[in-house]
């Protein structure tokens, strides 16, 4: 069962503020399952874990609160949002229906060294997946698959689809973790990098077709 008051990471070693920095980590403390729906977590508590003032975790949860992924609750702190299993399976959906058509025709148009200079993010996918860090791996993971979109020169797609990522709950990464499964689908990064490097659409379209099944599928699991 993930815990229901997670420690978070200190911040001390990425770039931006530590308002864009717990922001950050929030989200991804949020979509790994971490901070959990319908829990009430107080920015001095969250601030202890960060390591810093209460001040900017209170400025990050209201720029979380404007996403609508928690809401304020008056002298207690912010509630995280219930998200449907029908809202998750529609996420899902239309992610599949956007990502794989545009990863796979990167496999025609990608500059090799703008495909190569993801591999650094796959690696620290799967680092994290290695040491149980979720919100390690789902900050990660973010970056890879919002860099790789990024190579098709639509910035609005790539807006999209992190709004998307950052409304989703992947409630089951820490039973994956538990299980030693988590590693095997944070491969399948660097398996999609060598893919697209060999301008095979068709392993392409199978990597990312697997590997967005994850969501809904194996990732999906409630505690």
């Amino acid at each position: 069962m993930a815990p229901s008051a997670p420690a978070l990471p200190v911040l001390g070693g990425k770039k931006g503020s530590y308002r864009e920095r717990v922001a950050d980590a929030l989200r991804a403390a949020l979509i790994a399952g971490e901070l959990r729906p319908g829990e009430v977590y107080s920015a001095p508590a969250l601030a202890a874990r960060f390591g810093v003032s209460a001040t900017p975790v209170r400025e990050a949860m209201l720029d979380l609160a404007k996403e609508g992924l928690v809401d304020t609750v008056p002298n207690k702190g912010f509630r995280v949002t219930v998200v449907t299993e029908s809202q998750l399976d529609e996420y899902t959906h239309i992610r599949s229906l956007i990502e794989i058509p545009t990863t796979v025709d990167l496999a025609r148009t990608a500059d090799p060294v703008s495909l190569e200079a993801l591999r650094p993010a796959a690696r620290e996918i799967v680092a994290a997946a290695a040491a149980g860090d979720l919100i390690a791996y789902v900050e990660a993971d973010t970056r890879f698959h919002l860099g790789l979109l990024a190579l098709a020169g639509n910035a609005h797609l790539v807006e999209v689809v992190g709004d998307l990522r950052k409304r989703s709950r992947l409630y089951g990464l820490t039973a994956l973790v538990e299980g030693g499964r988590l590693l095997s689908s944070a491969q399948e990064h660097l398996e999609l990098l060598d893919a697209l490097l060999d301008r095979d659409a068709d392993a392409v379209r199978a990597v990312m077709t697997r590997h967005l099944g994850h969501v809904r599928g194996m990732w999906a699991a409630h505690d």
